[in-house]
């Protein structure tokens, strides 16, 4: 029989599994657009950016939502929401509506992780919470995998079309596993004053937005990176980015990062870690942009998603830990909204580059700048503090 924490971990875990089936899935949809709809660079960056630009809204909006209405309600309805959309896509005509409904999605996929997240820091506490967080985020590298498996084994066969069906059908399985979640207490203890407005309070103002400007570094260089990795590998010459056996290394590979961060967690200071596991992504990165054999490109690229998704997850559990209950759904999702604004700007912004005959090297180089960037600031800009 599953005790409560694991049942309770599995049910949230979808909300990271369903978004990262999304986004790894349209990162192999991409290169199809390209041909179908005669797509350049900047072009396939903008349909990369529209669904950031959806989960910018989201999480801002549903963050402050579940503050109001209480986290369970909104967390079903942005699966709704994500379900209803992508089932518009499947019949997409053009890639003006693609982009649309891409954008409707978006909202629903950004309102889910916060409040997800949320979730999770309402119902636990110190270390246990952190260790829950990373616990869930782990889940965003079985979404991975279950987009790669999609990708090769689907997508070749039937089309990009019935592989957005089927994130539909995973949708659906995820909405009646939430009906089954606890109630939600904060709907009895709904906030005194408007959260917005606290979230400027001194107490909250500075590590609001250090927290923030984080999140946006992180969110830039994640989606500029990943979503243009296959690509990029191409470009390179590097024809196995189109193997399944790549992929799963890439995807695979983030689960020990996760796994090891949760352990960690109960040891080493979440700044301390965090602040390590960044380390570790910049140095991956410059070894994977140099590396000129395959076996360093596969190695490089798999420490790569190791730390990069490792800090992700340490991140979504330091971000609740610095702000009281009453807000907290609201600090998460405005904090995430600013991340997303990043997440909008790196894969066009790697797109646009390209078209810019700018080198693959300088692209890498400028997003561990912005990394170490991000180092400081949790290094020098966050003072952690106990929250109620």
């Amino acid at each position: 029989m599953m005790d409560n924490s694991k049942r309770f971990l599995l049910i949230i875990g979808t909300a990271w599994m369903i978004d990262a089936l999304d986004v790894a899935l349209l990162s192999f949809i991409m290169p199809l657009l390209k041909t179908e709809w005669a797509l350049n660079a900047t072009q396939l960056g903008v349909v990369a950016a529209i669904t950031s630009a959806g989960m910018m809204v989201g999480a801002l909006l549903c963050g402050r939502l579940s503050d109001v209405f209480g986290r369970k309600k909104v967390l079903i309805g942005t699966l709704i929401l994500f379900s209803l959309s992508n089932l518009a896509l499947v019949f997409a005509p053009n890639v003006t509506w693609f982009i649309i409904i891409r954008f409707i999605t978006g909202i629903g996929l950004g309102g889910e992780l916060p409040v997800a997240a949320t979730i999770i820091a309402d119902r636990y506490t110190g270390k246990k919470r952190s260790q829950m967080l990373v616990l869930s985020d782990s889940f965003w590298a079985y979404g991975w995998i279950l987009a790669s498996l999609i990708a090769f084994f689907v997508i070749p066969h039937f089309g990009w079309r019935i592989a957005v069906m089927l994130t539909v059908i995973f949708a659906s399985y995820a909405l009646v596993l939430r009906k089954h979640l606890p109630p939600d207490p904060s709907v009895k203890n709904k906030p005194t004053t408007q959260p917005f407005q606290e979230l400027l309070f001194p107490k909250n103002k500075r590590p609001f937005i250090m927290i923030s400007i984080v999140w946006l570094i992180v969110m830039l260089t994640y989606y500029g990176i990943f979503l243009w990795l296959p690509s990029v590998l191409v470009l390179r010459g590097f024809p196995i980015v189109n193997s399944i056996g790549y992929t799963l290394i890439m995807s695979i590979a983030q689960l020990p990062g996760y796994y090891l961060a949760a352990h960690l967690l109960s040891k080493i200071n979440p700044k301390k870690l965090l602040i390590t596991y960044l380390l570790g992504t910049i140095a991956s990165s410059l070894v994977f942009i140099l590396s000129t054999s395959l076996p360093m490109v596969l190695l490089s690229g798999a420490f790569l998603s190791f730390f990069d998704l490792g800090a992700w997850g340490i991140l979504i559990a330091l971000t609740p830990s610095l702000f009281q209950t009453n807000i907290r759904g609201t600090a998460m999702g405005t904090a995430q909204s600013i991340g997303r604004f990043g997440a909008t700007i790196g894969p066009f912004l790697v797109g646009w580059l390209l078209d810019m005959k700018t080198g693959i090297a300088f692209i890498f180089s400028l997003f561990v700048a912005l990394l170490l960037i991000a180092v400081i600031i949790i290094n020098f800009g966050i003072s952690e503090q106990p929250s109620q």
